[in-house]
């Protein structure tokens, strides 16, 4: 037997060590505050590119590459290097930033979110792969701690500084939404500076060769699929394109399976973990959690945006209670499990918490007060957080050791397999919907007198807001660009917007009914203890799993 792990971990000094924490600190940070920041500018974004249908794809766009590549990376690093490849995360990143910020339509802008995925990918997996290198075992969960805390912050801080900016008409010659992206580039420069200063050392380098028909696979079956899920309310659920593209997508499937059973213990997921039904249950439930919770989340700030009028700034303070409750959740939660090994408990409570915050977003209309918005999203927060943070405990708790890195890999894997199909999804769903719904919403306000008052008013129909919206009755009303809304008559308005809000309950309610779904198959595995070692709840709640860059124990 060759043992091919890493040598003895090189010592590094107290003061390089906080220099390097802090250059990967920058990196994550930079990475994890995107994702909330654009959140909440989204709704502004979309109407200034005039393509508010559209949006999903700047999510989409982003998910697909930095999924692809999270694994890479690690299998990458390992070949070639830590520091070109940390570089060249940044590089992608705050390029595809630059590029974001100069976008003239969503198109371009869903493009150029891709080339931000092709590094966020790499700042999450090298950053823990760099620490492994410069740390003992011992010494890293102290300064682990420390990247859960930066997704602590950039959670909180994101929705506020995204809403901060939207709510700017411009900014230094530029608008203010833009500056959602031009803020990464000071903060990428500083984190390459750093690393490329501070990281000197790496374990031995691994011989092994990327999985490249493994990534090429994975994206001929994501990229159609995904496709096909955002355009298939337009062009018809059975038509030829539609059902050619699932076609190609399950094509991709099958290719993406025989590759990672060729290519061994190089695979991007191993085929031997999938063996284990434990294992393969429970990131089948996060899968369907991470459509779920994704999908509904992202049609949330339209609805508090949209539906109840708030300003960016306003809708991200909105979201706080939720970012509290899955910080607050996963702590007592990780703590508990720590203490008692005992995790299904605590994970069929965060899903069930969900499914309660998720069924209280289905009963929202253009009426509903806004401590029922902040509640619920305090309920949902605090079952996302009990929740993920113990399913990668039950998801360990199923592998064989020599699979331990790969697993952990899988479930940041799958759960952002998941989000990405809900996210396409759900908007999908919405936007195929709405029309109708808006419709209906008018036939109902015909007999109500401040609507007809209105409507026989020549002073008020001949507004140009006002005469988009009554284009709604007949449910032709274009949503590539909401901000009609703003110099609307609050009487015409009404019956659009509730309209809208029982698009968005179909939405919730099927997100409810996937979280369903998810419960039935986590009651299904026993409640396993943790054997000596393994199985111990993540050292933060907020810190996303990646894949190791260990390198595997061969037997020649």
């Amino acid at each position: 037997m060759t043992d091919t792990t890493a040598p003895s971990t090189p010592v590094i000094d107290r003061h390089r060590m906080r220099l390097v924490m802090a250059g990967l600190m920058l990196g994550l940070f930079m990475s994890a505050l995107d994702q909330t920041i654009i959140s909440a500018a989204l709704r502004t974004i979309a109407d200034d590119l005039h393509g508010l249908s559209q949006q999903a794809w700047a999510n989409t766009a982003y998910m697909i590459t930095s999924v692809v590549t999270t694994a890479l990376y690690g299998k990458l690093s390992d070949i070639y290097g830590r520091r070109p490849l940390y570089v060249t995360a940044v590089a992608f990143f705050v390029a595809g930033s630059v590029l974001c910020g100069l976008a003239s339509s969503m198109v371009t802008l869903s493009v150029f979110r891709g080339v931000q995925g092709l590094g966020a990918g790499g700042l999450m997996s090298l950053a823990f792969a760099i620490l492994a290198d410069l740390l003992p075992p011992a010494e890293r969960s102290r300064y682990q701690a420390w990247f859960g805390a930066v997704f602590g912050v950039a959670a909180v801080v994101g929705p506020v500084v995204g809403g901060f900016f939207a709510g700017l008409d411009s900014f230094a010659g530029a608008a203010g939404w833009r500056w959602a992206f031009f803020i990464n580039v000071p903060v990428g420069i500083a984190a390459v500076l750093i690393v490329l200063s501070q990281v000197r050392v790496q374990s031995d380098r691994s011989s092994d060769k990327p999985d490249i028909a493994g990534v090429i696979t994975l994206v001929l079956f994501l990229v159609p699929v995904l496709f096909a899920v955002e355009e298939g309310s337009k062009w018809g659920w059975g038509s030829a394109g539609t059902l050619g593209l699932f076609g190609v997508g399950a094509v991709g499937l099958v290719l993406f399976l025989m590759a990672q059973r060729r290519a061994g213990g190089a695979a991007l997921l191993p085929t031997p973990m999938f063996r284990n039904p434990v294992f393969s249950l429970y990131n089948g439930v996060n899968t369907i959690v991470g459509a779920a919770v994704f999908g509904s989340l992202a049609v949330l700030p339209l609805y508090l945006q949209i539906v109840k009028g708030l300003s960016p700034t306003e809708a991200g303070l909105m979201l706080l209670p939720q970012t509290l409750g899955i910080i607050g959740g996963g702590r007592v939660c990780s703590a508990y499990v720590t203490r008692t090994g005992s995790f299904k408990g605590s994970m069929l409570l965060g899903i069930v918490l969900m499914m309660a915050g998720t069924f209280w977003f289905a009963t929202f209309g253009a009426g509903t007060a806004l401590w029922q918005a902040g509640t619920a999203a305090a309920v949902m927060g605090t079952g996302i957080g009990a929740c993920w943070q113990v399913m990668l405990v039950a998801i360990q708790r199923g592998l064989e050791p020599q699979y331990m890195g790969a697993g952990i890999g899988s479930f940041a894997f799958f759960r952002s397999i998941g989000g990405t199909v809900g996210i396409s999804a759900f908007f999908s769903l919405f936007f195929g919907t709405v029309g109708g719904r808006i419709a209906d919403a008018y036939a109902d306000a015909a007999t109500d007198p401040d609507f007809k008052a209105a409507l026989a008013d020549p002073a008020v129909t001949s507004q140009p807001a006002n005469q988009t919206l009554l284009a709604g009755r007949n449910g032709a009303v274009s949503l590539d660009d909401s901000s009609f809304l703003t110099h609307a008559d609050a009487r015409l308005a009404h019956p659009f917007l509730e309209g809208m809000a029982h698009a968005m309950q179909t939405v919730f309610l099927v997100s409810g009914a996937l979280l369903a779904v998810g419960l039935v198959l986590a009651l299904i595995p026993k409640d396993r203890r943790p054997e000596p070692g393994v199985g111990t709840a993540p050292s933060t709640p907020s810190a996303p799993p990646v894949p190791s860059t260990k390198k595997a124990v061969t037997h020649h």
